[in-house]
């Protein structure tokens, strides 16, 4: 059986006059919308490089939706009865 779908993403960046960069992303699945953020400071040492603060924040907030999505998946395979991943045998959904 085929399966397509489209998700969408959108990813947010803000930056403020101290140097800390600020990313807010969304993942809308038409069903459902889930979220994540991700920060990044530049040190007062360093060379303020704005490109640098995107990717760290962009990246911190792609790291904490993934964890979202995966902590949703891993829900919604309990809600199946399935057993939780460190018993679910060798078949079935892998991690």
């Amino acid at each position: 059986m085929s399966h397509t779908t489209e998700w969408r993403v959108r990813l947010h960046l803000f930056e403020d006059d101290d140097g800390t960069t600020k990313a807010h992303v969304v993942l809308d699945t038409g069903t459902t919308s889930l979220t994540g953020q991700g920060t990044a400071h530049c040190h007062p040492a360093d060379e303020n490089v704005p490109e640098i603060g995107d990717e760290l924040a962009a990246g911190r907030a792609l790291q904490n939706i993934a964890q979202r999505l995966l902590s949703t998946a891993e829900r919604d395979i309990e809600g199946t009865g399935a057993p939780r991943s460190g018993t679910r045998q060798a078949t079935g959904w892998l991690t």
